[in-house]
């Protein structure tokens, strides 16, 4: 049985996000909590709620036991960017781009 979890349109890009989601790959699901417990990154709280959300999802839909629980994978994708623009000179614009992300575990 598979179960999962969804975190969107987070305000943080994507790339940032899949340094921390790569930590975690593969691994138990309690020791990916202590994991995510003491990496000092915004997105490593992020990660946890989502971690943290599929394991209630688990425990509740399919009556899973934490320990046997392991992250299948564990993604981090793209969502849609805020273009906004600031003044450059000589009366030219530049473009800012606050980008999103969407995180989902298995």
């Amino acid at each position: 049985m598979e179960v999962q979890s969804i975190t969107k349109n987070i305000r943080m890009s994507a790339q940032k996000m899949r340094e921390v989601v790569r930590q975690i790959q593969g691994l138990n699901a309690l020791e990916a909590q202590a994991i995510l417990a003491v990496v000092p990154r915004k997105g490593a709280r992020f990660v946890a709620k989502t971690l943290k959300s599929a394991i209630a999802n688990a425990e509740h839909n399919n009556k899973a036991k934490i320990e046997t629980l392991r992250i299948k994978e564990a993604v981090a994708q793209t969502a849609t960017t805020l273009k906004r623009f600031t003044p450059k000179a000589r009366g030219s614009a530049g473009p800012i781009l606050k980008r999103n992300c969407h995180v989902k575990s298995f």
